[in-house]
């Protein structure tokens, strides 16, 4: 490595914090940029390096795997043995490694017919500020590969409620379905890629998807990209187009401008493979060929089978939603949508969640809270009474009184059971034989008696009688009227 280069890479890094970026600006490899990047200081230039026995025969060497490309190293090894080469067979093997030729594999360029096909991947962006954390911003991408019409959307995952709900999408955008979709071998595509003889297990999921609007996935054989070539170009096409130099945002204004590039930019450019737009194109030669949508949209949903915790709570995605209290501890099912959390018993729906996009976060219905609170309450109102009820036998009659007459009956029950830790459970179980023969429903009336049996009376004292005329013999002192 240069050291010019060295210096460009660690410039750029702190410029664009970035070690994609830098190799993309710079047109290496990310491999060497990260080499830069864990050196302190630039290399230095090495001494030149001493000969070797088999430089003489470095031409020869070349020129016959320009000949013959196919030769092994052994078999060169050989032929110089012939020519009294002297040296040793791994030498050899370094300088054929080096001087052979690479060549470049060629694919043939594939064609389809108006309507015959579409592609469809992902790409990723970058993450995004979200409630409780970070979220990665992922990007689907469906191209119909006649006209080259393309749509693309953002998304904070890849699960398959997301890969089913893009599609749809997609469908709804172009106003038709194409016969067959190109995919990758992406789990929620394909479960297990075909191999020889081996057929492609496709998910359920998205063959049930398939089947409503008509069309038949095909996945592309492992590592042979060639064959989904359009689809990679407009992923790479989004990035350098619309995603380079754009701060990051969030998800709704993300898709906002996303869909405005598509109108204004992506869909009415003049595309360097077909010389048309693509919007242009596809209304003249692919619409009328494509299967019609179907009656009805696809749900999307994603259905697994969870279990409630013991505090009403169902995990998804790092986020907690909330269930009733009478589905603790069971068995659920959980249908996924790209927007929505929804949780049945058997058939019958026990919750239902706008999904959330944070991390970490509680997502509870209030209805649900208000049902625990109440259950909660009723506990504690069950705790309060049962300590009254073991006071005597006329605590019954004296509590059904008190809920009769008492609209705030709780709070005197309360009260009830504090008073007979303070005063005592067998003087507060007379007072309520007492109370209750009086009518006097309440706690005040029990606090008062309690008091008042509590309280020392005066000593009595001799018999003191106030007569009238003593209340008037009362003498007033003269008004001072300098004041006025």
């Amino acid at each position: 490595m240069r050291a010019d280069l060295w210096r460009q890479i660690h410039d750029l890094h702190a410029e664009l914090d970035s070690v994609r970026a830098v190799a993309k600006r710079l047109g290496v490899h990310r491999r060497t940029v990260r080499e830069a990047l864990r050196a302190e200081h630039p290399p230095r230039r090495a001494a030149a390096g001493r000969g070797s026995i088999l430089d003489p025969y470095r031409g020869w060497i070349l020129a016959k795997l320009g000949q013959y490309p196919e030769l092994t190293a052994a078999r060169i090894f050989q032929m110089l043995r012939e020519q009294r080469y002297s040296g040793g067979y791994s030498l050899v093997k370094r300088c054929v490694h080096e001087l052979r030729p690479r060549l470049k594999p060629a694919f043939a360029s594939l064609t389809f017919a108006p309507g015959e096909a579409a592609q469809a991947d992902w790409g990723c962006w970058t993450a995004v500020d979200v409630p409780g954390g970070r979220r990665m911003l992922s990007f689907f991408v469906m191209v119909l590969c006649h006209s080259r019409l393309l749509y693309a959307e953002f998304f904070h995952g890849q699960a398959a409620e997301h890969w089913l709900a893009a599609h749809r999408r997609a469908f709804e955008f172009f106003q038709a379905v194409p016969a067959v979709v190109i995919v990758d071998n992406c789990k929620t595509a394909v479960l297990e890629p075909g191999t020889g003889d081996r057929p492609t297990v496709y998910n359920p999921a998205y063959l049930d998807f398939a089947r409503h609007y008509g069309f038949k996935p095909r996945a592309c054989p492992p590592r042979k990209p060639n064959q989904k070539g359009i689809v990679e170009n407009a992923v790479g096409f989004i990035r350098t187009s619309f995603l380079a130099g754009r701060p990051a945002t969030a998800l709704a204004p993300a898709n906002a401008a996303l869909a405005h590039w598509l109108d204004t930019v992506a869909n009415v450019r003049i595309h360097g493979t077909t010389g048309r737009p693509p919007l242009d194109l596809y209304r003249e030669t692919e619409r009328d060929l494509m299967r019609p949508l179907p009656a009805g949209p696809h749900p999307c949903t994603v259905n697994t089978a969870v279990a409630a915790s013991s505090r009403c709570r169902v995990l998804v995605d790092t986020n907690r939603y909330s269930v009733p209290i009478a589905c603790a501890s069971r068995r659920l099912t959980l249908r996924l949508t790209d927007d929505r959390v929804t949780l049945a018993d058997g058939d019958r729906v026990v919750a239902d969640h706008p999904r959330s996009p944070g991390r970490r976060q509680t997502v509870a219905d209030p209805l649900h809270e208000r049902e625990h609170t109440l259950r909660s309450r009723h506990a504690v109102d069950r705790r309060q009474l049962g300590r009254v009820l073991a006071l005597g036998t006329h605590a019954e009659a004296y509590l059904a009184g008190l809920r009769e007459k008492r609209p705030d009956w709780r709070g005197h029950v309360r009260r009830i059971n504090a008073l007979a830790e303070t005063f005592g459970r067998d003087e507060v179980a007379r007072l309520l034989a007492d109370a209750r023969e009086h009518e006097a429903f309440s706690s005040d009336y029990i606090l008062n008696i309690l008091e008042a049996r509590q309280r020392k009376l005066p000593e009595p004292g001799a018999l003191h009688l106030t007569r009238g005329e003593d209340l008037l013999d009362i003498e007033l002192p003269d008004p001072d009227l300098d004041i006025y």
